[in-house]
């Protein structure tokens, strides 16, 4: 009971604060409604209701120092619309850090470079078609995480993060702590995540790589490529993960989008051993945009994999941002 009249005095406080402040761009409150009405059978019969797709409140800002470097910020926090959840809000990113000609050093807890290095490639990003759904397991968001990025360089950018585990200690399923062999208790490696992209004239290439990010010893490497020209969009995602027997499993997917006027068509299809073995996936996508903060759309989904996994869903939703 604390914690939500915390959390609603500083949802009412938030606003106030925001109109307070003037062109610096020193706080900005933005978010994201985005809400569906679905079906969904995952193998046990077909069920209905409402879901919340990763709707979020945050606030962000620039604060521009006389030396010439700037202060920023953010802090995002997602909430569920649909009133399911035991908890008003749930961390997302939140990170503070510098900008200025040496690029951008930030820390916190924020989506690791090889996330992001995805761009907008998944079509059906937060949906049930998500990319984490079957392709991958390293779309991660990390605390403890130090960030630095270059500055673009004719589109060229890096973007390197230590992410550090401390004493975390590793266990069983059954939560006892793993020992090694002279008894001694092992704990979690330090990650480190690095990302190389371009990015220039509808043209995206990146490759990204992550080292003990997932787990100790786990190795994951990332390829992605998208290209705009007008009205059309294509994206493709390559990723292998190596575990520390020397095994691999790789996934892929690719997406096409096409515009016409307020409406576009997705489509997305993938296959990926890295979640579940032999998964195939496929999402189909109609958006209308009512405005540029608003739109309305329509998605379905199918999966499968082995040992009789299936899963199917339809959905109606809408999307509002601020």
């Amino acid at each position: 009971m604390k914690k939500t009249a915390i959390s609603l005095a500083i949802v009412a406080v938030v606003p106030t604060l925001a109109n307070a402040q003037d062109e610096s761009k020193a706080l900005d409150l933005y978010g994201k409604a985005n809400v569906t009405f679905q079906s969904a059978d995952e193998g046990e019969g077909s069920t209905t209701g409402l879901k919340s797709n990763a709707s979020r409140l945050g606030v962000k800002g620039e604060l521009p120092f006389d030396n010439g470097l700037t202060g920023i910020y953010k802090m995002e926090y997602e909430t569920d619309v649909d009133g399911e959840a035991e908890e008003i809000f749930k961390q997302r990113n939140i990170y503070a850090g510098l900008e200025g000609g040496f690029g951008q050093v930030i820390g916190g807890k924020f989506d690791t470079p090889l996330k992001k290095a995805q761009k907008k490639v998944d079509l059906f990003g937060d949906l049930e078609g998500d990319i984490k759904s079957v392709i991958t397991k390293s779309d991660n968001r990390e605390a403890n995480n130090l960030q630095y990025s270059t500055p673009s360089f004719g589109g060229f950018k890096a973007t390197a993060a230590y992410i550090s585990h401390g004493d975390e200690e590793l266990t069983d399923s059954e939560g006892a702590p793993l020992l090694d062999e002279n008894g001694n208790v092992i704990t979690r490696d330090n990650g480190t995540s690095v990302s190389f992209a371009y990015d220039n004239n509808g043209i995206y290439v990146a490759y990204a790589f992550d080292q003990d990010v997932e787990a100790n010893d786990w190795n994951v490497q990332r390829l992605v490529s998208q290209y705009n020209i007008g009205p059309v969009q294509v994206g493709a995602l390559f990723e292998e993960q190596e575990k520390p027997d020397g095994s691999t499993q790789d996934g892929w997917m690719t997406s096409a989008a096409y515009k016409i006027n307020a409406w576009t068509m997705k489509a997305q299809y993938g296959q990926s051993d890295i979640v579940v073995e032999d998964a195939e996936t496929y999402s189909l996508g109609l958006d209308y945009k009512m405005s540029s903060a608003a739109k309305v759309f329509a998605f379905v989904t199918d999966e499968t994999a082995a040992n009789d996994y299936e899963r199917s869903y339809f959905g109606l939703g809408t999307e509002l941002k601020f």
